[in-house]
């Protein structure tokens, strides 16, 4: 997964879908970093305590239904952990591209 790729990729698909808000926008960016920072493995071990930070999230309830709610939609796939020593794992999907959107 190239990170350029998947950051412009995700901006065309969002911009038709009016169910994404800014924090949908910001945790999947959050979660683009954890990415990054873990060595560009996937799926990525998340920690709520990591991500909220990063995409500014503040309330752990917007958190859980944000992450919910990019799954639902098909952005990411979500496997939650509910071991406090191991994090969740994250899946960052492809984006499919409808040719008739670029």
């Amino acid at each position: 997964m190239e990170l350029a790729k998947s950051i412009s990729d995700f901006y065309l698909v969002i911009l038709n879908d009016p169910r994404i808000s800014p924090v949908h926008i910001s945790l999947y960016m959050a979660f683009l970093e954890l990415w990054l920072q873990q060595g560009h493995a996937l799926p990525i071990e998340v920690f709520s305590r990591q991500a909220m930070p990063l995409a500014k999230i503040s309330g752990i309830a917007t958190y859980y239904k944000t992450v919910k709610e990019l799954h639902e939609f098909g952005y990411i796939r979500y496997v939650a952990s509910f071991n406090q020593y191991q994090g969740s794992l994250i899946y960052i999907d492809k984006i499919e591209i409808n040719e008739s959107k670029k």
